[in-house]
């Protein structure tokens, strides 16, 4: 499930990054993940220096829609537009606790 659940962080992180709401379902949440709690998990898996999760970014990863986040895995946005290191984005629900380290999207 890790992967799979870093996958989806990285999608939405990047979603917002852009700043688009077309990805927030009525402006308060994409994959059950809110614009706030995508935020919150953008530092940990972007720049050259990134930073372990935070209790938010690890909350917001727990209570994400994992299916519905795997969806986004291979979208080519995330890095080239939002800087977002899919490799990092993986590793979230590991770092978090929330998943499996066997789990693949």
């Amino acid at each position: 499930m890790e992967a799979y659940k870093f996958m989806i962080v990285v999608a939405i992180m990047s979603m917002i990054g852009s700043g688009s709401g077309s990805m927030l379902v009525n402006g308060q949440s994409f994959c059950h993940m809110s614009k706030a709690g995508l935020k919150s998990c953008l530092p940990s898996v972007s720049g050259e220096n990134p930073v372990p999760p935070t209790p938010t970014c690890c909350l917001a990863i727990a209570n994400a829609d994992l299916p519905c986040l795997c969806q986004y895995k291979d979208s080519t946005l995330l890095k080239s537009i939002y800087g977002v290191d899919p490799n990092l984005a993986m590793a979230l629900p590991v770092k978090c606790n929330v998943v499996d380290p066997s789990f693949h999207c």
